[in-house]
């Protein structure tokens, strides 16, 4: 699992890079956290998530405060969760997860730009059974981190999996078990620096250093887009 999260973060960040459009984007799960259980964070552990992840971008209170007023107003369109999937170049399996408040020009995007780089957009359900959903837990560490009692700790709350890095740790859980750990490093004051559910390839393929490349670029394009949330793909 470490080769492939180190690059799906590694293209995470790249595509996070943009302050504005990383902004937007934690805007849209902030407006789909709402519509979903309302403005208060007490009582929606969806909108504390996504509160948590805006600071961990280094987004302004007032941006976050705005943010959950607009989805409370007309003011917010209103976005829907869509998951979109097909193959690109070389028979790399790719699934997109987007927030939109226009399917129709979400899809005509994506399958152009499938089309564009050597790819098809297929139906649902086509490549979605080679991905396993996972909670994501990132938790930043430091000299006086007690990284043994930390270990237990995530273990406790349900972590099936732990990387253990110079200054964070990963923990992985199931899909079923990400709400229920996500309360548990609350009520432990664990400080968890991001908390997202992640797509993971149960069946990889190997790629030369060119198939790469074409695939770097399809990915890239997908990125670009301001409805596209997140991207996850076969690729080994």
């Amino acid at each position: 699992m470490g080769r492939a999260f180190e690059f799906r973060k590694e293209r995470k960040m790249k595509r996070w890079s943009a302050m504005a459009k990383a902004f937007t984007r934690i805007g849209r799960e902030i407006a789909l956290a709402v519509k979903q259980s309302g403005p208060d964070p007490a009582n929606n552990p969806r909108l504390r998530t996504a509160m948590q992840n805006a600071k961990g971008v280094q987004m302004p209170k007032d941006k976050i405060d705005a943010a959950i007023k607009r989805a409370v107003s007309r003011e917010e369109k209103e976005y829907e969760e869509i998951v979109y999937e097909g193959y690109g170049p070389h028979g790399i399996a790719i699934l997109i997860e987007t927030a939109t408040d226009n399917p129709v020009r979400t899809v005509a995007n994506l399958r152009a730009i499938f089309n564009k780089n050597g790819g098809s957009l297929g139906t649902q359900g086509s490549v979605a059974y080679m991905f396993d959903r996972k909670g994501v837990f990132t938790i930043e560490t430091n000299e006086k981190t007690n990284i043994e009692d930390l270990e237990m700790d995530l273990i406790e709350a349900g972590a099936d999996d732990i990387e253990i890095f110079e200054d964070e740790m990963i923990a992985y859980c199931g899909f079923l078990e990400f709400a229920g750990m996500t309360k548990v490093l609350e009520d432990k004051g664990i400080n968890v620096k991001s908390a997202e559910l992640q797509r993971f390839p149960n069946i990889t393929k190997e790629v030369t250093a060119e198939e790469e490349a074409a695939l770097t670029k399809i990915l890239d394009k997908f990125d670009e887009d301001d409805d596209v949330q997140n991207v996850f793909t076969t690729m080994a």
